[in-house]
């Protein structure tokens, strides 16, 4: 069992499969409130027990309650006396299972919505009024037509007459609106209510905490064990790698592959920094020509992230044996990573890619995985890695994804292809540091699109390749907006690539937001 959760308040939150339900997690843990994320079908009475919550929040899903083989909530979980919240699908079986009425045919709402708050209940004590319309976002087709016994309605919505329901006597509360995402403005204040005034959490989850335990995680798991750790330069990684080794020290190694395809000057600056900084035990391998003679032909982007995690782990056990052999694997995999790597199958959440840690790793890997991370998002690792007294030049950095530019290379990958991104990426990396913009932006990066255009340079024609800019602002990394960079700032950068950078003749910016695009192109 966790240690986190024995020392703890804590939530569960039980997943219907909503693309969103992490948010949640993820606003419960900004107040202070230790929570876990369980399929709602891996949710048996016995664990539930052994966990002990003090309250259990039910999410939203892509399922209809009106279908009779979609999911329901455990039955027990109405058997125990805890409070319990349904956001969306949860609000919908919550109801449909306590004796109401979900119905499906009428206006559905999807985006920004407003709700007519009518009454008062402990989820909107100080926060919402009587009166008052607040907004909301919303995202149902169905919604409640005849409350289950003992709730009441304390806001309607022009689609949604029930948008917030309320059963004070047992405690439980439903809202068909999403107060997780940030689109519902006082989201926040309305889940910190649930958590402490009606569950009586007292908000002691801290980064310190997370620290401490995690340290005691690391070294039960590991006991005696040596553990190498795939070191990518990246945040993830870096502060995994600095947590294990306050865990275990010398126990750990850290292996760093250049596979030919990281950012310019990328290599040398991750050797100083964790030999030099850190006194990190670290193996710096050159293997740029074997991912690349392995990359060649290969366009499929799962195909390229899936041979790059098999080449990984085939580099990571020679190396290990080399040093005297290893029992971990360790890496930063995080929140994120796993939940957009979750089969239809193999939980409720709808796949949206594989994750180079999550989802390129072979079946038959002899060393056991360490993810000190696995429940955190990125600005929480960041959070961990100044608790851990990591420079900002470390901490802050932009995500980076362990295939490095390989993904940024739609179609094949060859060693003349990542050169000339590098040079565009330096290029527009160098500009947005000079602007003052780095820790605005969440990720900025450049891709390499496998198309050549007709272009113009004195009085030539040119038939070059052409290159797509992408800026993203967020706070987690599953939702994402474009940075609305200047078009001065645009086109001075854009001037210098195609100036700078041979081989190149058209630059685009890439204006689309997560959802419904994903941050990286691949």
């Amino acid at each position: 069992m966790d240690i986190a959760a024995t020392t703890h308040d804590r939530i569960l939150i039980l997943d219907f499969g909503s693309q969103v339900t992490q948010l949640i997690a993820r606003r419960l843990r900004e107040s202070g409130v230790y929570c876990e994320v369980w399929p709602y079908n891996n949710a048996a009475p016995a664990r539930i027990a052994a966990f002990n919550p003090r309250g259990i929040i039910l999410s939203g899903g892509p399922a209809s309650v009106t279908q009779g083989d979609s999911p329901r909530a455990p039955e027990e979980i109405f058997q125990i006396g805890l409070p319990i919240l349904g956001i969306c699908y949860g609000q919908q079986t919550l109801a449909a299972q306590l004796g109401g009425v979900v119905e499906s045919g009428h206006a559905a709402e999807f985006g920004r919505a407003v709700v007519e708050v009518t009454a008062e209940c402990a989820l909107t004590h100080g926060v919402w009024s009587p009166g008052a319309r607040e907004t909301v976002w919303m995202s149902h087709g169905d919604r409640i037509t005849v409350l289950p016994p003992g709730f009441r309605v304390v806001a309607q919505s022009e689609g949604a007459p029930f948008a917030l329901i309320a059963n004070d006597e047992r405690r439980y509360y439903g809202t068909m609106f999403h107060p997780e995402v940030v689109h519902t403005p006082h989201g926040a204040a309305l889940l910190r209510n649930f958590t402490h005034d009606v569950c009586g959490c007292t908000g002691d989850w801290t980064m310190g905490a997370y620290r401490a335990e995690a340290v005691a995680r690391i070294r039960a798991q590991v006991g005696g064990g040596r553990v190498v750790c795939g070191l990518s330069g990246g945040v993830d990684s870096s502060v995994a790698a600095v947590l294990i080794h306050e865990a275990i020290g010398e126990q750990l190694t850290c292996i760093y592959v250049d596979h030919g395809l990281m950012r310019a000057g990328e290599s040398a600056q991750v050797v100083a920094t964790f030999r030099d900084r850190f006194n990190i035990k670290l193996v710096h391998v050159d293997a740029a020509d074997m991912f690349l003679g392995a990359l060649a032909g290969v366009t499929d982007p799962e195909v390229k992230r899936k041979t790059i995690g098999r080449l990984f782990i085939e580099v990571f056990e020679a190396e290990q044996g080399k040093i005297g052999g290893a029992d971990f694997l360790a890496q930063g995999t995080l929140y994120p990573d796993v939940i957009e790597s979750v089969s239809a199958t193999g939980g409720p959440s709808v796949t949206i890619k594989s994750h180079h840690n999550v989802g390129g790793l072979p079946a038959d890997m002899r060393m056991k995985l360490v993810e000190p991370l696995r429940d955190l998002f990125k600005d929480e690792v960041r959070a961990l890695g100044f608790e851990l007294g990591m420079p900002q030049e470390i901490v802050g950095r932009h995500p980076f994804p362990g295939p490095g530019l390989a993904i940024r290379i739609p179609g094949e990958v060859t060693r003349e292809r990542a050169d000339l991104l590098r040079r565009v990426d330096t290029i527009y990396l160098q500009e947005i540091r000079a602007a003052g913009l780095y820790d605005a932006i969440w990720q900025a990066f450049a891709v390499l699109l496998p198309v050549r255009t007709v272009g113009v340079m004195g009085d030539g024609r040119t038939y070059e390749s052409a290159c797509a800019l992408r800026a993203v602002t967020s706070t987690d990394g599953m939702t994402a907006d474009v940075y609305p960079f200047s078009m001065e700032f645009l086109t001075r950068v854009a001037g210098r690539i195609v100036n700078e950078v041979r081989g190149v003749n058209r630059v685009t910016y890439d204006i689309t937001s997560k959802p419904p695009g994903t941050i990286e192109w691949e």
